[in-house]
């Protein structure tokens, strides 16, 4: 069932389809490790990776794809990539970091880029530059965008405010909001600033940086349905019709990942696992940030 993975997918404001499920790629370094886990996860269906400039793994997901695609009979066109303009580039260096990133992935073009972060690298949280630093930033995507290297633009790990403030003022509406997602934090407004403006909303972090894949409700919910407790975290995102970015280097462990469109859990199980929201964030939290 592994290959439907690639077929389940989004319709984003653009008209362009992102799959469900895609390969993050946050803490894959080195060539060999990230050729590795590419080989493996379109092998298994995968057809979405989702980088970062501040992986520092651009190049050599790049490099990898070129490669392999062609093993699998695919095309460029066939793989939906995502990366991220880093925070040392918010504002008057956007237009080059969003070239770099460009320039490092040599695909062509970026399917979807998002600003990783409101604030900027260097300035405190509280700091008023920040809105017009994300504004400066924002406008080099649109440009980017109206020229074609960059299919999609939206951001990462904005809170309900800095959406607000982003829809204001833009002329091309985000495609994407990436962020923190799993049954101890639902983003329940979040979600429905998205909805009201027609923006998708991804989930990163869906294991709770590991630690929700050990939590009894979970493990209750995998055994009961004889899946393994992130397939089960995975498949509570999926069933809402949020896409996931699941991590990992292990091949075994990717082609597990992908295997989430074969089994459904019930209304009971979703119900619990919703009923662990505490608002707890185990990554970055964006709260605090001007």
């Amino acid at each position: 069932m592994a290959s439907s993975s690639s077929t389940l997918s989004v319709v984003l404001n653009t008209g362009a389809q992102m799959p469900l499920v895609g390969l993050g790629t946050y803490k894959l370094w080195g060539p060999e490790d990230v050729y590795r886990a590419v080989d493996a996860a379109l092998a298994a269906g995968y057809r979405a990776f989702d980088s970062a400039a501040v992986y520092r793994n651009e190049a050599d997901l790049g490099r990898a794809l070129k490669e392999l695609l062609p093993k699998y009979g695919l095309t460029r066109e066939d793989v939906f990539i995502t990366s991220k303009l880093g925070p040392k580039d918010q504002g008057d260096k956007a237009m080059e970091g969003a070239l770099r990133s460009l320039s490092q992935l040599d695909l062509g073009y970026i399917d979807l880029y998002l600003i990783h972060w409101p604030g900027t690298q260097g300035l405190a949280v509280d700091d008023q530059r920040n809105p017009g630093n994300r504004a400066q930033s924002w406008a080099t995507l649109e440009e980017l965008h109206a020229q074609g290297k960059l299919k999609a633009i939206g951001v990462s790990n904005y809170t309900p405010k800095h959406m607000k403030e982003l829809i204001q003022s833009c002329k091309v509406r985000p495609a994407v909001l990436q962020v923190e997602f799993h049954p101890r934090l639902c983003q329940t407004e979040l979600r429905s600033v998205c909805e009201e403006y027609g923006v998708c909303f991804q989930a990163y972090s869906s294991l709770g940086k590991g630690e929700l894949v050990t939590d009894p409700v979970v493990m209750e919910v995998a055994k009961n349905c004889e899946r393994t407790a992130a397939q089960v975290l995975l498949r509570w995102a999926v069933q809402q019709g949020v896409p996931v970015l699941p991590k990992s280097s292990n091949p075994d462990r990717i082609k597990e990942n992908a295997k989430l469109f074969d089994f459904t859990l019930p209304d009971t199980d979703m119900d619990g696992l919703s009923a662990l929201d505490c608002g707890h964030k185990y990554c970055w939290d964006p709260s605090d940030v001007a």
